[in-house]
């Protein structure tokens, strides 16, 4: 779509509700399941494009790329054209004693027309998974790209293009402006990827038209390394999950608690991973910050940190739109550091020996995204787990969770709002209607006139079934 006017916006929007009908009973498994199949094949063609746009955009290395942008849409189809069937089943309910008489079932249906608002941290990813989830569903969708990764967004666009016709999906691009044309329309479903901020603003319209919403936001995900702790194996997880995409992910670890026993084993160990894997240059395995404003910014809580007292112990400033790897300890709660999320290759190590003390701050805290805990020992493991709030928790490793078909992805509260991926993103995007059919109940027997029987026979009902 070239026009981004409000009334083009309008007119696309229209072209899709005048579908919807048709939708509901022509839009089956196998036209789904062929739909899904089509974007496959367009994005094995054009994967050298991705790898040129991701690199065009903020440096992404190629493998990178292929790891965290093309592979998770490529298991979400093969997930869905797998499973599809099954999900699209309804299910039937065993009739409850009152019920006696009824069949009962479940059908998932399509919500309608759907928008996504799509984030700039993985651009490709974050805007076609939730898009799998949204084609299985039986939508069609609007799709609204960042537009701080312009030459992703229009590969998406013209990759949405080849594989849909646009009553299906249409891509819209633009910035501020689109998207709060998009969000003034009264859509069947929202499903938003972003900063908890602009999660807000997004509900706040949606609230209008009382459209249900997805919201996949992020926050301050804290991991904890325990005394029992593997500290090679925490360094290398750590590492990964801080330092892949330059510390641009939603599910990154923002900051990490280290007991004390460990604490210079840890920093040692972490210290040899990220020279193993960056070295001390401008590392062409290290993605680059999208923007020069968000570098600034990253640069700004690395000021307000040392102006108070915090000490870089590794990497620092760097130039341009190039951050390399950053560990800070001395890190205090008034510092910008402390209190805002980092989104960036900068990690504060935070050292403590009373695992009370770290609790009660991640409880303080608004709740994560996601939480990480290294440790042998399964009971400080339980212990974190049962004592805490977050959307996902991973046990020894860090992000992983999100590939994992099986799990919900998702938070819960200021990290979020609904559960995406595999089954759980198409219930996200599916009306679980209820249907309930009469072959022999007895319920007529209780129907006005209250008769003397019909009042007996309540006061029997309420006995038996009060």
């Amino acid at each position: 779509m070239t026009d981004h006017t409000p009334d083009a916006i309008a007119a696309a929007f229209a072209a899709q509700t005048a579908g919807v009908v048709t939708r509901r009973t022509r839009f089956g498994l196998a036209e789904r399941r062929a739909a899904l199949v089509r974007l496959r094949a367009v994005l094995a063609q054009r994967e050298p494009d991705i790898i040129a746009a991701l690199s065009a955009d903020f440096g992404k290395p190629e493998t990178e790329t292929l790891l965290t942008e093309i592979l998770p849409v490529r298991q979400d189809i093969a997930h869905a054209v797998r499973h599809l069937r099954r999900w699209m089943r309804p299910r039937r309910v065993a009739p409850t004693l009152a019920m006696l008489g009824t069949s009962a079932r479940i059908r998932p249906e399509p919500r309608g027309v759907c928008l996504i608002i799509a984030p700039w941290n993985y651009p490709l990813n974050l805007a076609l998974g939730p898009l799998v989830s949204c084609i299985a569903a039986g939508n069609s969708a609007i799709l609204k790209p960042s537009e701080l990764t312009p030459a992703t967004s229009a590969l998406i666009a013209a990759i949405v293009a080849e594989a849909f016709t646009p009553d299906l999906v249409t891509v819209v691009q633009g910035g501020a402006d689109v998207s709060q044309a998009l969000l003034a329309l009264p859509f069947d479903h929202i499903f938003f990827t972003g900063s908890p901020e602009v999660g807000k603003i997004v509900m706040t319209a949606a609230a209008r038209h009382l459209t249900s919403v997805t919201l996949e936001l992020g926050g301050k995900s804290p991991a904890i390394i325990g005394p029992g702790a593997d500290v090679d194996q925490a360094a290398a997880w750590v590492a990964f999950g801080k330092f892949v995409n330059a510390g641009q992910t939603c599910i990154a670890p923002d900051h990490v608690y280290v007991h004390d026993d460990v604490r210079p084993a840890f920093l040692a160990a972490l210290r040899a991973r990220i020279a193993r894997a960056y070295g001390d240059g401008a590392s062409p395995h290290l993605a680059r910050i999208v923007n020069d404003r968000h570098a600034g910014r990253l640069r700004a809580l690395l000021d307000d940190a040392r102006g108070k007292g915090a000490q870089a112990v590794l990497g620092g400033a760097g130039e341009g739109r190039h951050i390399p790897p950053t560990l800070v300890e001395a890190v205090t709660p008034d510092m910008r550091l402390d209190q805002e999320e980092i989104f960036g290759p900068v990690l504060p190590v935070i050292g403590y020996a009373d695992l009370d003390g770290v609790l009660a701050r991640i409880n303080a805290r608004p709740k994560p995204l996601a939480l990480y805990v290294f440790d042998r020992d399964r009971g400080f493991t339980d212990r974190i787990i049962a004592a805490t709030s977050s959307g996902g928790v991973g046990v020894n490793l860090t992000m992983a969770h999100y590939s994992h078909h099986g799990l919900p992805f998702g938070g819960v509260n200021h990290s979020g709002i609904g559960a995406a991926h595999g089954e759980f993103g198409f219930r996200a995007f599916s009306h679980d209607r209820a249907v309930l059919a009469n072959r022999f109940s007895a319920l007529g027997l209780i129907f006005p006139p209250y008769t003397a029987r019909v009042r007996g026979l309540v006061r029997a009902v309420l006995r038996l079934l009060g």
